[in-house]
């Protein structure tokens, strides 16, 4: 099923001028819960991935502690409820969850898990590197998404994997239930996007809020950055702290610029973004629409993932924003 992102409330670039040049497109990827294969795009699906290379790995800095869950027991308990726990279901699962003494679980560095797949046959913009077309993204469970190798990234051709990985390692721990995704299909959409505030200049940022507060529409929530899990557009607002300075948006790996590659967002939409809620999806359940993913970024932020523009396959750079 196609998903529609309603016409914005105001046509920025006819209205402003100065900024019809800084649209971008984005695509809104419109995660729904489902059953993907490896051969489909996914958020928390399998991946295609090949039988004889390494699973990648990450070592937590700051090792485990408090009560670890494994990602059986979150499968279950997802599963209770078509919509996930219910307050009972939700009390008697972390009642239950077992704590495993730091002392003894495994050290060294476990296993990343899925966060998305995308072919570019189904996702248009997709910016796949030559010889490839697809973009697998893996990420840790916990709370570290910032750290290098935390999240990876690789990009591949899907006609060179002969025998795809039947049985993918896994951590042998979670710490954060909220990093572990809800399998989902996606039905990806293309919208335009204009800057967020803290990429214009103070007089542009002050012109672009007091022309939409005069026709009463937020430009941060109704007319520049789509809400949600996408591709490409725009980087999300900065809402979690300033915005990030200038040896923050460079690669680990070379130092050279990076650019907005993925958003992961804890929610489809907010309360001050609703108007993004696509047509098809008005009278849907609230929260297995809105929330369809079940991931949670640091109790309700946006993780935003940047990419190296020289060499892609480097080591993005992840930012809570």
């Amino acid at each position: 099923m196609t998903r529609t992102t309603p016409p914005r409330p105001l046509d920025v670039a006819a209205e402003l001028p100065e900024l019809a040049g800084l649209a971008r497109t984005a695509t809104r990827l419109h995660p729904r819960r489902g059953t993907p294969t490896v051969h489909d795009s996914s958020v928390g699906g399998p991946l295609l991935w090949p039988a004889d290379e390494p699973w990648p790995e990450y070592e937590p800095e700051l090792g485990a502690y408090g009560p670890m869950t494994m990602l059986a027991d979150i499968r279950r308990a997802r599963g209770i409820g078509q919509d996930g726990l219910t307050g009972r279901e939700r009390e008697d699962f972390d009642r239950n969850r077992v704590w495993y003494p730091a002392e003894l679980l495994p050290d060294g560095p476990l296993p990343l898990i899925p966060l998305v797949q995308l072919y570019a046959r189904d996702v248009s913009g997709l910016p796949c590197p030559e010889g490839t077309d697809m973009l697998q993204v893996l990420w840790t469970t916990f709370d570290e998404f910032e750290k290098p190798g935390a999240v990876q990234l690789r990009w591949r051709q899907s006609s060179d994997v002969p025998e795809a990985l039947a049985d993918p390692p896994e951590p042998a721990y979670i710490d954060e239930i909220d990093q572990v995704p809800t399998p989902c299909a996606l039905h990806p959409e293309q919208v335009r996007e204009f800057p967020p505030v803290h990429l214009l200049t103070d007089e542009q940022a002050r012109r672009v809020e007091t022309w939409a507060e005069e026709r009463s529409v937020d430009y941060r929530g109704g007319l520049s950055v789509a809400p949600g899990w996408k591709l490409g557009g725009w980087p999300s607002h900065f809402t979690y702290r300033h915005p990030a300075g200038s040896d923050d948006l460079q690669c680990h790996e070379c130092g050279g610029p990076v650019e907005a590659l993925l958003t992961v967002d804890s929610s489809e939409w907010h309360g001050f973004s609703r108007s993004w809620c696509p047509v098809e999806d008005v009278d849907e359940h609230p929260y297995a629409v809105s929330a369809p993913t079940m991931v949670s970024v640091c109790r309700g932020w946006t993780l935003q993932i940047y990419a190296c523009v020289g060499t892609p396959s480097h080591l993005p750079r992840s930012i809570m924003q």
